[in-house]
């Protein structure tokens, strides 16, 4: 069934009549993201079901999100250490609410060997005496090196990062946003006082947010889960959460109060300074490759990927014209001396990196692979270019046809401020359709009108964030979850959406509006 059109940011160009993604947003949503992931060569299917292999283009923006958010963790006292990807099963059972919440999603490590049976195939052998689990996330085992770890109050607090892989059995994926094994960071702190460990959990939400807007140009609201939607084990869970361009939410990042229910499972105390002897209070944190998903369907529209200056693998791409040239090398040799020009140029945290195709290819086809791949800044350049000591300037966030002659060296010396241009128009362009796909609600009736029946995508795709009071009552948002496939998303931490009021589904006293919507 085709969609009605989803109400996207304003095009910044005229219709025209085909487009380099297809099938388009509006037609089909979850095609065209497939879709532009295959464009801009990002990752591809894997032989083993729901993993991918994420490709160069695709690594190298993970690097940058990974360098980033490390010295961000860096800069507020994180150090990095690595654990074992496997967990022994007598630790998730320690923690009953936590192995609950993961259970159906583990995969499980049996058999320590392979044998060659009768018939010349491998045969799991020599049965573990105890099963490992392959971490789905790592607080249990954490928690018993920790345990060595904290022996006293003057070992907190203890703030440790890691880096790794994690595996999550799904039944149904989608590339970055839902795989069984996924890349992510997952900070685990210990703490000797709730507070502290409260404040920890809600700064690192922070460097979340104060990333996701900074760097990911994405608008997000910060917010605290219900009980419902908290992290298995956890006291609160705190949230950031994005509008995608279908108008569902992404949980892009959550940072988790555990309170002292992993410290009492894994026996993880400290002696005070009197001697006595208190169990210690701990969070974790994570983000993981779901931001390039969430990085994609924030910004990239029916000609494919637009990714962020400040994030982007590469931020230039210059485009040789040698076609018509009576002299193609020294075309080649104006556009790699400009490539070496602009890379000693800084950019934020990096040097401003440049790709210089010169693959033999008809440059209409070079020319939409890069705008495909979401590059900022496009430069092509020919013998007319050169004449003039000139480049001919395309943007991604404009129409593919919109360029512009700008002299050689007013190019190199204004290229950080274009690119904050870019960064900063992609950042309102979606901050204005979050604004514009989200309403406050006051009844039951237009909120689930708002969010249609639980399978009408005609409906669905036409709402976005609801703002609604809601009394607290975890069976009427069990039925709001039933009926309508909308969940909670979070109960928003600043005053913006307003005081208390009613209740639409309960008639009952609210403290405030919390943010509902349709999720990935």
């Amino acid at each position: 069934m085709t969609r009605p059109a989803l109400g996207y940011p304003p095009a910044p160009m005229a219709k025209k009549e085909a487009n380099a993604i297809s099938p388009t947003r509006a037609e089909n949503y979850p095609e065209w993201y497939q879709q532009v992931i295959r464009a801009a060569d990002l990752a591809e299917q894997s032989p083993v079901r729901g993993c991918m292999v994420i490709k160069p283009w695709g690594y190298a923006l993970w690097e940058n999100i990974q360098r980033t958010l490390d010295a961000k963790f860096k800069a507020t006292g994180h150090k990095n250490a690595y654990f074992p990807i496997f967990i022994p099963k007598s630790f998730l059972e320690k923690e009953a609410k936590h192995v609950e919440g993961f259970a159906k999603e583990c995969a499980v490590v049996t058999h320590h060997r392979l044998e060659v049976g009768p018939k010349g195939d491998l045969i799991p052998a020599g049965e573990l005496e105890e099963p490992l689990i392959v971490r789905p996330t790592s607080e249990t085992i954490i928690g018993a090196m920790f345990s060595k770890w904290v022996q006293s109050y003057r070992d907190l607090p203890l703030l440790i990062n890691q880096w790794a892989n994690v595996v999550r059995w799904e039944l149904r994926t989608r590339m970055f946003l839902r795989t069984t094994e996924f890349l992510w960071q997952e900070g685990h702190t210990v703490h000797a006082t709730a507070d502290e460990a409260i404040a920890e959990a809600r700064k690192m939400l922070d460097v979340y947010a104060e990333f996701a807007e900074t760097y990911m140009a994405m608008p997000v609201i910060k917010g605290e889960k219900s009980a419902a939607e908290r992290f298995p084990g956890a006291v609160s869970t705190w949230t950031i959460e994005a509008m995608m361009q279908d108008g569902k939410a992404l949980q892009a990042g959550t940072s988790h109060f555990l309170g002292q229910n992993f410290a009492k499972s894994s026996e993880i105390k400290y002696l005070d300074a009197d001697g006595a002897l208190h169990f210690a209070w701990t969070t974790s944190w994570g983000v993981s490759t779901r931001l390039i998903g969430g990085l994609l369907m924030t910004h990239s529209d029916d000609d494919g990927f637009v990714v962020p200056p400040r994030l982007a693998p590469a931020h230039i791409v210059i485009l040789p014209v040698t076609a018509k040239a009576e002299d193609p090398a020294a075309v080649l040799a104006y556009c790699r001396k400009l490539r070496d020009d602009l890379q000693q140029v800084r950019y934020h945290e990096r040097n401003v990196e440049v790709e210089l195709d010169e693959r033999d290819l008809r440059g209409g086809e070079k020319a939409w692979s890069w705008v495909k791949k979401g590059v900022p800044l496009r430069l092509e350049i020919g013998p007319r270019d050169m004449a003039q000591d000139a480049v001919f300037v395309a943007r991604r966030d404009k129409p593919p046809s919109e360029k512009q002659s700008v002299p050689r060296e007013a190019f190199i010396s204004g290229v950080t401020a274009l690119l904050d241009s870019i960064q900063s128009n992609l950042f309102e362009r979606a901050k204005a359709f979050r604004a514009g796909r989200t309403r406050e609600l006051n009844t039951k009736e237009e909120f689930y009108a708002y969010f249609g029946a639980r399978d009408d995508e005609s409906t669905a795709a036409q709402s976005g964030f609801a703002l609604a009071h809601f009394s607290g009552d975890p069976a009427v948002e069990a039925k709001i979850k039933e009926d309508l496939s909308v969940t909670l998303r979070c109960i928003p931490l600043d005053a913006s959406t307003g005081g208390p009021g009613t209740c639409p589904f309960t008639g009952q006293p609210s403290a405030q509006r919390v943010v509902w919507a349709k999720s990935y």
